[in-house]
């Protein structure tokens, strides 16, 4: 580590030393106030919307350079976030839950049954409808990683630190799955052109971090033209955020590694400005008599709700006790199956991925896509304040128990502390 007394580089990937290392920086890296963050910028989009749609929308369509203002937050600004999501990737991979399959095999079974049963109660609810679009299969599958560990770190003081781990698997496996379908299915008119540009963009990062090459500087050009060459290629351009995050370089048992680095420096633009701005521009959906019933009346409203709430409870807790029961695998230590179903409701919280696939899936639509926007708003709050209930209610049986079980031995996975 660098000693205090030397000249710090200047690179923009320098850790934060020192007595006065809290900054604002830090204060935005906090998962509470990332997901206070994203609520508070859902609420001024859905004021801001429907006491003055006009400008919210002219806003929204101002043309900035070459995208809309709108189109700045999906398509560029949100690389950001799934550059996060990519260095996380890439960690849990190396030295995380993802690195040792048979650990991590009950929540990843769980978040792929957490993602294929959602889509399932989509397609069977706009299937069998007349006025079905079943094209929006997709938005009820993601878990947002962000807000549900943020309400996780409100409610879940008591709760052993194995629920959260389970909740962190499933969320990066959950993301993972997400990135696959964004890659597969909403990817049109190739340019091979601008794909290669693309490659070379994210192999010169593969090379340089083999390299060692860590002055933050020279990658941020490589960063944006691989964006830009993305965005033009037909892949939607927040693949190549993903594609940066995996191929940046993490070492075991070593502080302050590349990956470290980076996300200690961009994390706080991403929970702080990132996916706040993109939900102001996402979230403003006009509330009216009509929107409300529509949300328990119409087809595209049932089966992202029911997807969400039922679909992740029954998906998620299925997948868990299928695994558990039929493989070796087991649930963390002091995880019972009512925590396995608590953090199956808050994994209904869809929002940012949700709002992303709502925009791929009505690209053209507005009102089929301001319909999903709503019932995705109005899905996450219920999977918040029932996942959050149960979860703060499972804190203080595992409180309780503990209080009575001091001086015995830990419980073993699976068994009741009831």
């Amino acid at each position: 580590m660098t000693d205090s007394h030397e000249r710090p580089r200047k690179s923009i990937l320098r850790p934060v030393t020192g007595p006065n290392a809290l900054h604002l920086s830090d204060i935005f890296r906090n998962e509470t106030t990332g997901g206070m963050m994203m609520l508070a910028a859902t609420v001024a989009a859905l004021l801001w919307a429907n006491l003055g749609p006009h400008s919210y929308h002219v806003f929204r369509e101002l043309t900035v350079g070459p995208l809309t203002i709108e189109q700045w937050a999906a398509d560029g600004l949100l690389t950001v976030f799934f550059f996060i999501a990519g260095l996380e990737l890439k960690r849990e991979f190396v030295e995380g839950s993802l690195s040792r399959p048979a650990d991590a095999l009950v929540p990843i079974v769980a978040a792929v049954c957490g993602m294929v049963f959602p889509a399932g109660i989509y397609t069977l609810f706009n299937v069998l409808a007349s006025d079905g679009h079943p094209a929006g299969w997709a938005i009820p599958m993601a878990t947002d990683i962000a807000f549900a560990l943020a309400v996780l770190a409100i409610v879940g003081s008591g709760l052993p630190q194995a629920v959260r781990a389970f909740l962190l698997t499933l969320a990066i496996a959950d993301d993972l799955g997400s990135i696959i379908v964004i890659a597969v299915f909403f990817s049109e008119g190739l340019d091979i052109w601008w794909l290669a540009g693309a490659i070379a963009c994210i192999a010169a990062w593969g090379v340089m971090q083999h390299f060692h090459i860590d002055n933050g500087w020279w990658y941020v050009p490589i960063f944006i033209a691989g964006w830009w060459c993305m965005l033009h290629s037909g892949i939607h351009a927040t693949i190549g955020g993903v594609a940066f995050g995996l191929l940046t370089r993490t070492e075991e048992d070593v502080l302050n590694d590349p990956v470290d680095r980076w996300q200690h420096r961009v994390e706080p633009w991403s929970a702080g400005a990132v996916v706040p701005f993109f939900a102001l521009m996402s979230a403003g959906v006009s509330v009216s008599a009509d929107t409300f019933l529509a949300l328990w009346t119409h087809p595209i409203s049932l089966g992202i709700i029911c997807g969400l709430i039922l679909g992740k409870v029954i998906g998620i807790t299925l997948g868990s006790w299928l695994t558990a029961r039929f493989t070796s695998a087991e649930l963390g230590r002091g995880v019972v199956w009512r925590d396995i179903i608590a953090v199956a409701m808050l994994a209904g919280i869809g929002f940012t991925v949700s709002m992303l696939m709502t925009d791929l899936s009505f690209p053209t639509d507005h009102d089929f896509a301001d319909e999903a926007k709503a019932s995705v708003l109005v899905a996450s709050f219920l999977a918040a304040i029932l996942g959050g209930g149960m979860l703060h209610h499972r804190g203080k049986r595992h409180a309780i128990w503990e209080a009575k079980h001091s001086h015995e031995v830990p419980v073993a996975a699976g068994s009741s502390t009831d």
